[in-house]
C-alpha cells in the first residue's frame, strides 16, 4: 500500500517534473506540494524553465507545460506579501496542472488513491476549483484576497478581470457568511473568482466562477457531483458560466447550498 505520508524527497521532485514519476508516488507528491508551498514553488520554476529551454531549443515537444506556471514566476519578486500569495498560487496550479504534466498519470493511478477529482469527465474548471478549495480553505490569516468589508470593490473588481458581470449569492440564510473572494489564474485560461463563506462552526464553503469564451463552455449542464476526499464539489454551466461550489463533510447540505446559489444566479 502506498505511504502518502512519507516525505517527498527532492529526486522525486525532479522526476515528477520530467514526467518520470512512479504512479503510485503521485497522490504523496500532490499531497506534499499542497503543504509545503516552498517546494510548489520550486517545481514552478522548474517548469518555467523547462519552458524557456524548448522555446530556445525549439526541438520536438516534450509534454504541455501550462503558461500560468510561467506567469507566476515572473510575479515573485513583489513583494513578501505578494511573494506569500505566489507561492500558494503556485500549488493551486500544480494541482491543476498535474494531469497536463503526466497525463498518464491519471490513468495509472485510478487503483492508487485517486478519488474523482481526478477523473477525465470532470470538466477542467471543475479540477481547478477542487484545487483552490484544498489550498485555501485552510488558511487563517489571508483565506481570501479582498474582504467582504470592501463587497462592492470585489465584485466589480472581479467582474471586470473576468469580462463578465459576477454576482454574489448570499448564504445569511442557511448560516454562511462571506469571508470575501480572490481572483485565481486558469490553466491556460482567463482568470477566475473564488468566493468564500464560513459558518458559526467555522465550516467553509467555496463558490468557484469561470467565465468561458463564446463557444468555449463545456456542454454538460446539469447539476453534477464530484469527490476528492473529504471535498466535495457540486458544479454545473449556465450560458458562458460554469461554477462549483465546494465544502468538506456533508453531502446534504452541499446540496442545498447549491441548490440555493443556482436559484440566486437565476433570478
Amino acid at each position: 500500500m502506498n505511504d502518502t505520508s512519507a516525505p517527498v524527497s527532492h529526486d522525486e521532485l525532479h522526476a515528477f517534473v520530467d514526467g518520470q514519476l512512479d504512479a503510485a508516488r503521485v497522490p504523496a507528491l500532490l499531497a506534499w506540494l499542497q503543504g509545503h508551498p516552498e517546494d510548489a514553488a520550486q517545481v514552478a520554476q522548474w517548469q518555467a524553465q523547462r519552458l524557456e529551454l524548448r522555446r530556445l531549443a525549439r526541438s520536438l515537444p516534450v509534454g504541455e507545460t501550462p503558461a500560468t506556471l510561467t506567469d507566476v514566476v515572473l510575479h515573485a519578486a513583489a513583494g513578501q506579501r505578494r511573494h506569500t500569495q505566489w507561492q500558494q498560487a503556485a500549488a493551486v496550479l500544480l494541482l491543476v496542472a498535474a494531469s497536463t504534466l503526466g497525463g498518464r498519470y491519471w490513468g495509472q493511478t485510478q487503483n492508487a488513491g485517486l478519488q474523482a477529482s481526478a477523473a477525465p469527465s470532470s470538466p477542467a474548471f471543475v479540477r481547478e476549483a477542487v484545487a483552490a478549495h484544498v489550498a485555501f480553505v485552510p488558511e487563517k490569516r489571508h483565506p481570501v484576497e479582498v474582504a467582504a468589508s470592501d463587497e462592492a470593490h470585489l465584485l466589480q473588481w472581479l467582474s471586470r478581470r473576468l469580462g463578465a458581470p459576477l454576482k454574489l449569492p448570499t448564504l445569511a440564510e442557511r448560516g454562511y457568511r462571506l469571508l470575501g473572494g480572490r481572483l485565481l489564474p486558469g490553466d491556460g485560461t482567463p482568470p477566475r473568482a473564488q468566493f468564500m463563506y464560513e459558518n458559526a462552526q467555522g465550516a467553509r464553503v467555496t463558490l468557484y466562477v469561470a467565465v468561458f469564451a463564446p463557444g468555449q463552455a463545456p456542454g454538460q449542464t446539469a447539476f453534477s457531483s464530484v469527490r476528492s476526499g473529504n471535498e466535495e464539489s457540486f458544479y454545473w454551466v449556465d450560458d458562458r458560466f460554469g461554477y462549483a461550489l465546494s465544502t468538506e463533510g456533508n453531502r446534504a447540505e452541499l446540496m442545498a447550498l447549491a441548490r440555493e446559489v443556482y436559484g440566486q444566479l437565476e433570478r
